[in-house]
């Protein structure tokens, strides 16, 4: 649960889009959202309470991957309405912060199934 938010952190900050003539950061829309649903899985993963631990895991995890999940639906969207196919492309950001989510939800996945 740390290494997801710890992910979700520093992928907020990187770049999320690339194009030809540079990279798009999250950080100015989606990103501040990832950084803090970031923030409240690395508390979660401090926590000792399982249950608390367990929603810190898993609320971000779901916020998170319908937030990777829209971004790349309008990458798909604005690639197909101008007809520049592969002109932009997923960043390494929006890259880690779906990663994070899959980490965060297996990790809530195993704290439910274990208990």
């Amino acid at each position: 649960m740390l290494v997801g938010g710890l992910l979700l952190l520093v992928g907020s900050l990187l770049p999320w889009v690339s194009t030809p003539f540079g990279s798009l950061s999250g950080v100015a829309g989606p990103g501040l959202w990832t950084l803090c649903a970031g923030t409240l899985a690395v508390a979660g993963a401090l926590l000792p309470y399982r249950r608390v631990a367990l929603a810190h895991a898993a609320v971000p995890g779901v916020a998170v991957a319908g937030i990777a999940v829209w971004q790349l639906g309008r990458i798909v969207h604005i690639n197909a309405s101008t007809g520049s196919w592969g002109e932009l492309l997923p960043g390494m950001g929006l890259v880690m912060v779906a990663g994070a989510a899959v980490i965060l939800l297996r990790t809530a996945y195993r704290m439910y199934s274990v208990a």
